[in-house]
């Protein structure tokens, strides 16, 4: 339907509520001349009569009145469905979809949930985890969460994490059996934990830094995996040495079930950061923006960071 063809039929609504050119005229902010106009094109296209019309009163005709009878709900609901999304400006309600990768969905996201959905029980959140890149606006998603260096530079992104440091680690069962690496190089000579990337296919080059210096290594082993959870467990089943974030082994390291290795060539990459394409969002997602945001004044003396060619995660 043509958007003069919409207004016409609101016009016409207008006219037999009102039973009057004039008022109806006033309601709808336009002149007479203007409404009479888009009620006779209204009956051209028809090709039929949809008010009488006398100089004392304007009543509808028995077409009129079948088209006011099946108009009617129609008007009603778009007027209820606007003034729903008159509400949603106001108070945060309403779908909010989110793209994520493992890690991210995990540690960050997984933990707020509960708090956030108690806060505001008119909102619900679906995490879509995808450790590829996503197209947020073909895809119809709010927002993404993806590692800061990640993000492409015209979305707009917010900080909810601290930086984070990644940990080569290998099991006290494997290392018996295997003498630790000295030296990134060394990798190549062990068993390693390989992952495959989400969005090229291909196997992911361990990235390192030190003294300025970076460097990538590809390393061979015997379990390729996609989802960094399997990863880790297969890390601490004594399979191999793994590729980690510091968050996600530290407990592991401290009670002893793994073994740092390499913490010199370890980098460090900015925080994971949630992003979306404009300034103007909903409530909804305001108010999720506002639940996840790191306070940056907590991050004190980070280190350089790497500039990864490529998600890790």
């Amino acid at each position: 339907m043509k958007r003069d063809e919409l207004n016409d039929l609101a016009a016409f609504a207008a006219v037999a509520d009102e039973g009057s050119f004039t008022r109806a005229a006033a309601r709808l902010g336009m002149s007479q001349s203007a409404l009479s106009h888009a009620i006779k094109a209204l009956e051209r296209r028809i090709g039929l009569p949809l008010l009488t019309r006398t100089t004392r009163s304007v009543s509808t005709t028995e077409a009129g009145e079948r088209l006011l009878h099946t108009l009617r709900p129609a008007l009603n609901d778009i007027a209820a469905e606007l003034a729903n999304l008159s509400d949603l400006r106001e108070k945060p309600r309403g779908l909010v979809r989110i793209t994520s990768d493992q890690i991210a969905a995990r540690w960050l996201l997984q933990p707020a949930l509960a708090p956030f959905l108690q806060r505001y029980p008119d909102v619900a959140v679906e995490i879509d985890v995808n450790d590829g890149f996503t197209d947020i606006v073909a895809s119809r998603f709010d927002a993404g969460v993806r590692l800061g260096e990640l993000v492409e530079r015209d979305m707009i992104s917010v900080r909810i994490s601290p930086d984070v440091k990644v940990a080569i680690v290998a099991s006290p069962a494997y290392l018996a059996a295997h003498p630790a690496p000295r030296t990134v190089q060394d990798l190549k000579q062990h068993r390693c934990l390989n992952y495959r990337l989400a969005s090229a296919g291909g196997l992911y080059a361990w990235e390192f830094t030190k003294g300025g210096r970076m460097v990538d290594v590809r390393v061979e082993g015997p379990v390729i995996i996609n989802d960094w959870t399997l990863a880790l467990a297969a890390v601490l089943d004594g399979l191999g040495i793994g590729y980690c974030f510091e968050h996600q082994v530290g407990e592991h390291i401290a009670a002893g079930r793994l073994v740092r290795l390499l913490e010199d060539w370890s980098p460090v990459f900015h925080g994971y950061h949630l992003y979306f394409p404009d300034r103007r969002r909903t409530p909804a997602l305001g108010a999720l923006i506002e639940a996840l945001r790191y306070d940056t004044s907590d991050a004190n003396g980070s280190p350089p960071h790497r500039q990864p060619r490529r998600d890790p995660r």
